[in-house]
């Protein structure tokens, strides 16, 4: 990896792809600690593209949506079928539509309980950031609100609750799925695969056990890739390339994904588009929120390829990758995806108005909240920054607790600063891990304007107040 400093104006520059994550940011990126998972069930076949997915080549795509319960069986071996919560009775769907398409999701709540859906890393406007109790009102129980905005950036987009003090369950339910915004060339793939995983909170019998909400997230006993027990079981031709989108829908899961047999490159973190690397010893942090867009190339001779394992206790399988059929034609040589010309070029650090974010709590103390800055999270709190459009900004996240802290800006794409604020690394991202006891310095330009959380993104913490905003003018 080779990089070159731009005297005076502390900007990094990617002069030639990277072959590997860096240690740094792999130290920004370690997970929290883990629970074994229940027995494995044997590999189930991808599911069909769902039937609410389409894929629109211009004009406006148009869904309906209904979020209402349904009961299912999600461990194959269950005695009960759980009571989640589905869009229009499905788990994990995924909408689709080209870049330059605009969309109008229309969700009609079925459920018991107010919601609201943040489109997470989409850039758009602030009205449609889908933050109930912040930039739109709940929507109540038989209500309904149209989310209507042409996406900004092509990308790889998670669909979650996102309602102050009111997140955590509708989430734990299930109710989340992916938007992929396709570019306008993408690249020449056998397959293009969205992969959102999840972990459920399951009884023995198999039925959903809620209870109490935990005060340091709910870690789940059963993890599924798209709604279905794991591993699934992916098939492409012999010399073919697949993309496979990654999505953390879970709670509070943190992992690290780990590519067993395969040579995966990194394409897009947090949807963005980033130097094409290859995960340094064959694994990625994944914390909830994530997302991450991979390409894998399969041998050219028929049968098992490879996996991709998920690193809790001694190694969960998600996926079997198989190649099967008929060899795929020439392929052409792996590249990065082409630069967000939306995106800055550079950042001027010296002209960055600098913050200091405290990241404090204890879910053991009750006298200790979870806080920002000595504040829990309150509509009625004033901004942690009140800044003009186009300024560029720094955050220092010092991270005061004994967790993994994952924090999510909305509305905007960071840099992961270097320690001496001498450069960044070569992605951009929207999730950042801060590690127990250290900072980790994100730097954006502040170009959208309203009023954008800081947020957890592990649901309980987030509905128990671990969040702040800005306020972009």
């Amino acid at each position: 990896m080779a990089f070159s400093v731009q005297e005076g104006s502390q900007i990094v520059s990617a002069r030639e792809p990277s072959p590997m994550i860096t240690r740094r940011a792999a130290a920004a990126g370690l997970a929290t600690s883990l629970i074994g998972l229940t027995g494995r069930t044997g590999a189930q076949g991808l599911s069909p593209t769902s039937s609410v997915s389409r894929v629109l080549q211009a004009g406006e795509a148009r869904w309906s949506l209904a979020a209402k319960p349904r009961s299912m069986r999600l461990r194959p071996d269950a005695a009960r079928e759980a009571d989640v919560w589905t869009f229009n009775g499905e788990l994990a769907p995924v909408f689709r539509l080209k870049h330059g398409a605009g969309m109008r999701l229309s969700l009609k709540n079925e459920t018991a309980l107010p919601l609201s859906l943040h489109f997470h890393g989409i850039r758009g406007p602030n009205e449609m950031a889908g933050v109930g109790g912040l930039t739109q009102p709940p929507i109540a129980p038989g209500e309904s609100f149209d989310y209507a905005f042409t996406p900004p950036d092509p990308g790889t987009f998670l669909i979650r609750p996102c309602l102050l003090g009111g997140s955590a369950e509708p989430a734990e339910r299930g109710l989340t799925s992916l938007l992929i915004v396709e570019e306008a060339q993408p690249p020449q793939v056998d397959r293009d695969i969205a992969l959102i995983v999840d972990d459920w909170a399951l009884a023995e019998d198999g039925s959903l056990a809620l209870g109490d909400p935990a005060p340091a997230g709910r870690l789940g006993s059963f993890l599924t890739v798209n709604g279905k027990a794991t591993p699934l079981r992916i098939e492409a031709p012999p010399r073919g390339r697949i993309r496979l989108r990654f999505a953390n829908a879970c709670n509070a899961r943190g992992m690290r994904l780990r590519f067993d047999g395969l040579k995966a490159f990194v394409i897009a973190v947090d949807g963005q588009p980033s130097s094409t690397f290859e995960p340094l010893e064959a694994s990625l942090p994944f914390a909830p929120g994530n997302r991450y867009d991979l390409l894998v190339d399969l041998p050219a001779e028929v049968g098992p390829a490879g996996s991709v394992i998920a690193l809790i206790g001694s190694g969960f399988p998600l996926m079997e990758i198989v190649a099967t059929g008929d060899r795929s034609g020439p392929l052409p040589p792996m590249a990065p995806l082409r630069p967000n010309p939306k995106l800055p070029a550079q950042i001027r650090l010296q002209d960055a108005m600098r913050k200091d974010v405290a990241i404090r709590g204890d879910p053991t103390r009750p006298d200790v909240p979870w806080a920002i800055n000595g504040a829990t999270g309150q509509p009625s709190n004033p901004p942690l920054v009140r800044i003009k459009r186009g300024t560029p900004v720094v955050l220092a996240l010092r991270n005061e607790t004994a967790f993994m802290q994952p924090m999510h800006l909305h509305g905007h794409s960071s840099r992961l600063l270097h320690g001496l604020d001498d450069g960044w690394e070569p992605y951009w991202l929207d999730t950042v891990q801060v590690p127990e006891n250290k900072t980790v310095r994100i730097a954006f330009v502040a170009d959208n304007p309203g009023k954008w959380l800081l947020a957890s993104t592990v649901m309980e913490r987030f509905d128990a107040g671990l969040w702040t905003w800005i306020e972009v003018t």
